[in-house]
């Protein structure tokens, strides 16, 4: 009921990097809505999640069930909104795979994050998370991932990507993998590195005549672009990098 919500604080795991302040003011039945995806078993799915062209806050909340062998991929680029917040969980039954790609990107005091739990309920489901931050300003990116294995989950495959790059001084990315593991015959991955543009490379580039917001672009462009690796839908690939290249643009 709406009546027994109450807005989050950074007390909450889930809310620790995030902008709580902004949510002020904001719709308390929000946080109640839910979208459902439900995947039949031994069926394919896949949607795209965007969040721009917003100064307000933008939350977006998804439940996914993925019947036994089924699939699920979910492709995100997330880069308006004051707050701009993604929350999956997903539910793996036998032999699914859940696949997520993520992009934040902003400047400014903005904060733009994915949060995830991905529950393997029962054995040889398999999930890969693969995220990229690219912020500057004073602006934050953040993934919050966590991974459920269940006692009898056996030979469950499961994997985190984060990796975030600092444009200038002042910008934060944040990463936080959770693992909660109960099964003994599994493969669980994570990683997570923070750096700046290759100084290395630039200089490559530039000795070779490319101007310096052009070979800037390019290195951002081939970063995010592991986010979308596992797509196989050239024009979807390209229109996503189209939204994240777009917002970095009115930056350069």
């Amino acid at each position: 009921m709406t009546q027994d919500i109450t807005l989050p604080t950074r007390k909450d795991e889930a809310w620790r990097y995030s902008d709580t302040d902004a949510l002020a003011g904001m719709d308390l039945g929000t946080f109640d809505d839910w979208r459902d995806i439900d995947v039949a078993a031994g069926e394919t799915y896949r949607d795209f999640l965007t969040i721009g062209d917003s100064e307000a806050v933008e939350l977006r909340r998804i439940r996914v069930k993925v019947g036994e062998n089924a699939r699920c991929e979910l492709f995100g680029v997330i880069t308006g909104g004051q707050l701009g917040r993604i929350e999956i969980v997903v539910m793996l039954a036998k032999g699914a795979h859940f696949e997520m790609g993520g992009v934040t990107l902003g400047g400014r005091d903005t904060t733009r994050e994915f949060v995830t739990r991905v529950v393997h309920e029962e054995p040889e489901a398999t999930s890969n998370q693969t995220v990229r931050s690219v912020h500057w300003g004073q602006g934050t990116g953040n993934f919050l991932g966590r991974i459920d294995v269940v006692r009898d989950a056996q030979k469950t495959d499961a994997a985190q990507s984060f990796k975030g790059l600092l444009l200038e001084k002042g910008a934060s990315v944040n990463s936080v993998p959770q693992l909660e593991i109960y099964a003994d015959d599994v493969k669980c991955a994570h990683g997570a590195t923070v750096g700046q543009l290759d100084e290395t490379a630039r200089f490559y580039m530039a000795a070779r005549g490319l101007p310096p917001e052009l070979s800037r672009k390019l290195l951002v462009q081939a970063f995010l672009g592991d986010a979308f690796v596992s797509l196989d839908d050239e024009e979807e690939r390209e229109r996503l990098m189209g939204i994240a290249l777009a917002k970095l643009d009115a930056h350069l």
